[in-house]
C-alpha cells in the first residue's frame, strides 16, 4: 500500500490499476469505470479540505495521489489530473454556491471535472487568443466557440470550466455541464495511447448560462492564481512516471549494465530536488508572482521522464522490444511520449520563456 498525504491507497484499487493499466492506454477498459475507481479510492479529495469531503492537507497531497497514480497508468493520472484540478477550481473560486452544490458528486465520482482552461493558460502567456466568445441576453449570457481537446468529458455527467472572451472587452471563468443546450461533445478523439480518458472536443452554439455558473468575473485577475496548482497537478504526471521509470532501470542495473548507475544516480537526485522544488514553491505560493520558476520545472521534469525512459530501455535491453516482456515498457515509452505534449506544451512554454526574457532584455 502507498500513503499519499492522509490519503491510504487500498490494495483493490492497487490491484486493478496494474491489471488494468495496459488496456486503459488502448481503450479497452471501459472510460467509464476510471474515475469512480479513483474517487472510491479517496483520491479526487486528496488535498480537500476535510469540512468539504476531502482527505485533508493541501495541493501538494493532490500532486502526490496524481503522482502514485501515475507510476501504475498515465492514463488513469489523466483523469485524476483533470478532476483534481477542475476540484481545485471550485475552491479557490469566489463562487462558493457552486461549488457546494458540486463538490458531493465530484468528490464521490459520480460527476466528472473538466479543465477547459489549456486554451486559457496559453492566453494568459501570450500565446493565443480565447477561443469562446460570450455575449449578454437579459439576464444570461450566451457562449459560442470551441474547446478541441478536452480530457474527463464523461458522456454520463460533466462540468467543464472555459474561459471566455467577453463582448464588452473582459474575460470571465465559466462552468458548463454536459446537458446544457447547445454544448456538442464530438465522440473521443483517436489518441495514439491512453485511450480510456475520455478525451473529446466540445462545440458551443449559443450556449445560454446565468451568473450562478461563473466560476470568476476576472480571468486575468484569477488565472495567475490558479496557474500553480493547474501546473503543478500536471507536474505530478511526470513525477509518477519518472518514478516508475527510475525503479525499472533500477532493477536491471547490476546485471551488466552497470555502466548505467552513475546516469541513474544523477537522475534520481535530479527528480528529488524537482520534487522537493515544486511542493516549496506551491506551498509558498511562490509561482504566483513567479510564472517563469513554474514553467522551468514543468520543462525540466519533462526532460527528466525522458530521461529515466531512455535509461528504461537501455537497462531492459532487446526484452524491452519484444511484444510480450516488454509491453509495459511499450505502455510508458507511449506515456512519455505525451508528456512534452500536454497543454501548455514544452515547446509553448519554452517560447514563452524566450519571449519573457526578450522583453527583460
Amino acid at each position: 500500500m502507498h500513503e499519499v498525504g492522509k490519503t491510504r491507497l487500498d490494495g483493490e484499487f492497487s490491484d486493478w490499476v496494474v491489471a488494468a493499466a495496459h488496456d486503459l492506454d488502448t481503450g479497452v477498459e471501459s472510460p467509464s469505470t476510471v474515475l469512480p475507481r479513483l474517487a472510491s479510492a479517496g483520491l479526487a479529495g486528496a488535498g480537500v479540505p476535510v469540512a468539504l469531503g476531502g482527505s485533508g492537507g493541501d495541493v501538494v497531497d493532490g500532486v502526490a495521489g496524481i503522482s502514485v497514480v501515475a507510476e501504475e497508468s498515465l492514463a488513469a493520472a489523466f483523469v485524476l489530473w483533470s478532476q483534481r484540478t477542475y476540484i481545485e477550481f471550485l475552491l479557490q473560486s469566489p463562487n462558493k454556491q457552486l461549488g457546494e452544490k458540486l463538490l458531493p458528486d465530484l468528490l464521490a465520482g459520480r460527476l466528472a471535472g473538466a479543465t477547459g482552461l489549456s486554451n486559457a493558460m496559453k492566453f494568459l502567456a501570450g500565446l493565443e487568443p480565447l477561443q469562446i466568445s460570450a455575449g449578454a441576453e437579459g439576464d444570461s449570457l450566451v457562449l459560442s466557440g470551441k474547446m478541441p481537446w478536452v480530457t474527463n468529458l464523461r458522456p454520463e455527467s460533466f462540468h467543464v470550466a472555459a474561459a471566455v472572451d467577453h463582448a464588452d472587452g473582459g474575460t470571465f471563468i465559466a462552468s458548463l455541464a454536459h446537458d446544457d443546450d447547445g454544448l456538442q461533445r464530438s465522440n473521443d478523439l483517436s489518441l495514439l495511447g491512453m485511450r480510456s480518458t475520455n478525451t473529446a472536443a466540445i462545440k458551443l452554439s449559443e450556449v445560454r448560462i446565468s451568473a450562478e455558473r461563473v466560476l470568476h468575473p476576472d480571468a486575468g485577475e484569477w488565472l495567475p492564481q490558479v496557474r500553480p496548482a493547474f501546473t503543478g497537478l500536471q507536474c505530478g504526471m511526470s513525477i509518477g512516471l519518472a518514478r516508475r521509470a527510475i525503479a525499472e532501470t533500477a532493477k536491471s542495473v547490476g546485471a551488466g549494465r552497470n555502466v548505467l548507475s552513475p546516469q541513474l544516480s544523477a537522475v534520481t537526485q535530479r527528480l528529488t530536488q524537482a520534487e522537493s522544488r515544486l511542493s516549496a514553491g506551491l506551498r509558498s505560493r511562490e509561482f504566483e508572482v513567479d510564472a517563469v520558476s513554474l514553467f522551468t520545472l514543468r520543462i525540466e521534469l519533462a526532460e527528466i521522464v525522458s530521461e529515466a525512459i531512455s535509461l528504461e530501455l537501455q537497462a531492459s535491453g532487446g526484452r524491452a522490444y519484444l511484444s510480450g516482456p516488454g509491453r509495459d515498457f511499450a505502455r510508458r515509452w507511449r506515456e512519455a511520449a505525451f508528456i512534452p505534449l500536454i497543454t501548455p506544451s514544452l515547446v509553448q512554454l519554452k517560447a514563452a520563456l524566450l519571449e519573457r526574457r526578450q522583453d527583460a532584455a
